[in-house]
């Protein structure tokens, strides 16, 4: 497969996922669907439709099923039955709000499905902690687990506009080129599918206000797939003869995910250290510290995005280094990181306006009522 054949696919998921987004706009402001902002943890201050995942997922099944020869990847029918499986799940909680419990319980038999009925998992740890190849039950329960954190990672960076979306972009599109050189044209034409897609919302979403957000349909989806080829670039590299192999597949992989990855620990711990569920919402994430530093989304999408990739090329440049230090020396750069952006936002914090104040200079009758200029005048951007 070449270069124009491979990237046909991904035109035609771009397109459908373009075209798509301005009905399924106008149908959820018919039917009233809105994301409602809450003025407190969440970032926009305009209802805006959440149903951007419904295009995605249009785009990458269409163009799939129309240009992938699946007879290839037989068991690549058990991964669709699971994106469809988190897609659904993603629409019900986006229209009508699931408890955590059923979204995890929704999660785990995707990641079932995709490790026990489709066998992609990790069959070995190579090295790391001592281990290399696991007996087959501790397989399926490290991939699992690994599946699990991956899936919520990008739903729980889905917080600000593009940000999501473009990391989704970064991974994919790099995943893409690793199957490319691998020998493996299937894995990377679908990996660009999943790119196409995502180039296609994000002209919707990646603006000064966006007109639509991925919601959990989109986030819990990217997720799945993010995973999935994660764990498929690193079990194509236990024997193929290539500069990836061993142990530095994983320590890459960890470089692509590292956005999601890194954020999902770090909020993790903080809730947990203070006694409060992981999963439950708070202003602590990396995109929140730009947006308090005065960002607007669009730019701290972008700023995460060039990080990104600053890790995956700090991977290559690194690669005759042994993966043990490649891996510390990531997560050391990305907790210093860290560091800076929490020093800024502490110096910035105590000058940042209210969003409501309760001088006699605003008035507020409802939510909704508050002007773009009132929002400009308080310093913050109407989106979300």
């Amino acid at each position: 497969m070449d270069f124009f054949t491979s990237i046909i696919p991904a035109i035609s998921a771009c397109l459908i996922s373009f075209i798509s987004i301005p009905s399924i706009i106008k149908v959820a402001q018919q039917k009233r669907l809105f994301d409602e902002p809450d003025g407190k943890r969440k970032s926009h201050s305009v209802r805006t439709p959440s149903l951007g995942g419904v295009a995605i997922f249009s785009g990458i099944i269409f163009s799939a099923f129309l240009f992938i020869d699946l007879a290839q990847l037989p068991r690549f029918t058990y991964v669709f039955a699971a994106v469809i499986l988190l897609f659904f799940t993603g629409v019900k909680d986006d229209i009508i709000p699931l408890t955590p419990i059923k979204k995890m319980l929704a999660q785990l038999l995707a990641s079932g499905i995709v490790v026990y009925l489709a066998d992609i998992r990790l069959s070995s740890l190579y090295g790391f902690f001592g281990f290399h190849e696991v007996p087959y039950l501790i397989s399926v329960g490290v991939s699992m687990f690994c599946m699990l954190v991956i899936i919520n990672a990008f739903n729980l960076i889905d917080g600000i506009n593009g940000l999501a979306g473009g990391i989704g972009v970064v991974v994919c599109l790099s995943f893409a080129g690793l199957f490319a050189y691998l020998g493996q044209p299937i894995l990377s034409s679908l990996a660009l599918i999943v790119v196409g897609a995502l180039l296609g919302f994000l002209r919707y979403n990646l603006a000064l206000r966006a007109k639509i957000f991925m919601g959990d349909s989109g986030a819990l989806m990217l997720g799945l797939f993010s995973a999935i080829f994660c764990i498929r670039f690193i079990e194509l590299n236990k024997t193929a003869d290539s500069i990836f192999a061993t142990a530095f597949a994983p320590v890459l992989a960890v470089a692509i995910l590292i956005i999601p990855l890194f954020d999902t620990l770090r909020v993790f711990i903080i809730r947990t250290s203070r006694g409060k569920s992981p999963f439950c919402g708070d202003r602590n994430h990396l995109h929140h510290f730009m947006i308090d530093l005065g960002m607007p989304h669009w730019q701290a999408s972008v700023y995460f995005y060039v990080i990104n990739i600053f890790f995956i090329a700090m991977s290559f440049l690194l690669l005759h280094v042994p993966p043990f230090w490649v891996l510390t020396g990531i997560l050391l750069v990305a907790f210093l990181l860290n560091l800076l952006l929490n020093h800024l936002r502490n110096r910035r914090r105590p000058t940042l306006p209210p969003l409501i104040s309760d001088g006699p200079t605003i008035k507020v009758e409802s939510p909704n009522s508050i002007s773009k200029a009132t929002l400009a005048q308080n310093g913050y951007q109407s989106n979300r």
